[in-house]
């Protein structure tokens, strides 16, 4: 069992009574998905430096795997430390570093005197401190979630333009081709790899009844696919080669993974943008380390 795991991630930790969810694994068709090798994968990065980039996915992924390696090394005299929106877990027997720099929206908020909160789209000064790395994975999600009062902004900027606000997934499409441009101008793929983790889905949710706790819950019920916003395309017009670890699917068919009720809100709140862990991002994890050794292998 993680010792470390985030209250709005520990499921079992916050009363969920079943544990079927557990028991599922992701098998593609046409192709068999190799166990995952935590000393495997230590062993191949000791000395390294990881970075997760992005919202509160990526903190999902970022501690499933700091959860799975130190599954693979419980012994290990670790680390977990917090500076800022920086998170590093670091395992000193293989001296590697796995961090997370919280960035939402991959492209700079910042808090303007006069307007209050802006999202500047064509800005990505918070990207001096991604450089340096061996390996960059990034993620940004959040951006058609929140409307109303719920916006984490008060105007989108771009260029000298001000919006209250615009189609999300315009928006979500310009920021990433800022970001795509900050990668091909800083970023040396021969020294650091590269992915970007997109799990294009909308959440919808559906009232039912509670009787037991005489109140109304809702449940995580479905989910549609929501496209990209032109990700794909984003990237393929890249001259720097990122990975797409596309992991829709798999998470898709697991709306029994999300905390709902058993995460940090209890039964006051309802998550189903998460998941628990453990759960679906350590299948994420085993695709990214399915690639990484398949990526290996090629090059012996």
């Amino acid at each position: 069992m993680c010792s470390f795991i985030e209250k709005q991630f520990d499921c079992l930790g916050n009363g969920r009574p079943d544990k079927a969810y557990l028991k599922y694994r992701w098998k593609p068709s046409g192709c068999e998905l190799p166990k995952f090798n935590g000393q495997d994968l230590l062993r191949r990065y000791q000395g390294k430096k990881i970075l997760f980039v992005g919202d509160s996915l990526s903190l999902n992924q970022w501690q499933s795997l700091t959860c799975m390696l130190h599954a693979a090394l419980p012994q290990s005299n670790f680390t977990l430390n917090k500076t800022g929106n920086l998170s590093t877990f670091y395992m000193p027997e293989y001296n590697i570093s796995l961090m997370l720099s919280r960035s939402a929206f991959l492209v700079d908020l910042v808090l303007d005197k006069k307007l209050g909160r802006v999202l500047k789209l064509d800005s990505i000064q918070n990207g001096d401190s991604w450089k340096g790395y061996d390996m960059l994975i990034f993620n940004t999600w959040h951006w058609w979630l929140h409307k109303g009062n719920q916006k984490p902004w008060d105007y989108i900027q771009q260029g000298d333009k001000v919006y209250e606000d615009m189609d999300r997934l315009v928006a979500f499409g310009e920021g990433l081709r800022t970001w795509s441009k900050w990668v091909d101008s800083n970023v040396n793929p021969a020294k650091t790899k590269l992915f970007f983790q997109g799990i294009f889905l909308l959440i919808t949710t559906q009232h039912h009844a509670t009787a037991k706790l005489n109140q109304s819950a809702e449940g995580c019920t479905r989910r549609n696919a929501a496209g990209s916003g032109g990700g794909e395309g984003v990237l393929s017009n890249m001259t720097t080669a990122v990975r797409l670890l596309d992991v829709t699917t798999p998470s898709e068919l697991r709306k029994d993974g999300h905390p709902s009720v058993y995460g940090i809100g209890g039964q006051k709140g309802n998550d189903c943008s998460h998941w628990c862990l453990a759960g679906v991002p350590d299948t994420w994890n085993q695709l990214l380390y399915a690639i990484l050794i398949t990526d290996a292998k090629s090059k012996i």
